[in-house]
């Protein structure tokens, strides 16, 4: 297995893992390059994480893991997503939107705009 493929089989281990503490199942996961952003969902079910979100410290993977798949059930950011988000990753405002451009800076990318999940 090569080293791009081990990073894959990491997310998907965690995501699993995340899956199933939150009691949701994602139609389809995937693991790619991204150039503007952490992960994504769609409203289909589908879930998409940046294969470079391998590197980063694991309390920021559970951070975007669980952020996507909270999205899954609720699709906005409001009080409720809030609420569960201090409920299964209580240390989740820790990583400001101001740290999570300084961390995509530096991969040499751009993060999307603060609030989007898409």
């Amino acid at each position: 297995m090569n080293i791009r493929e081990e990073k894959r089989q990491v997310l998907r281990n965690r995501v699993n893992f995340w899956a199933l503490q939150l009691g949701i199942h994602p139609r389809i996961v995937r693991v790619r390059s991204m150039t503007r952003k952490w992960g994504s969902c769609s409203t289909s079910g589908i879930v998409t994480f940046a294969i470079d979100l391998a590197e980063q410290e694991p309390g920021f993977q559970d951070f975007v893991i669980a952020h996507e798949l909270l999205h899954l059930r609720v699709p906005n950011h409001g009080k409720l997503f809030k609420a569960l988000m201090t409920v299964h990753v209580p240390d989740w405002k820790t990583y400001s939107t101001e740290q999570r451009r300084v961390s995509k800076a530096i991969n040499h990318r751009f993060t999307a705009p603060a609030g989007s999940c898409r």
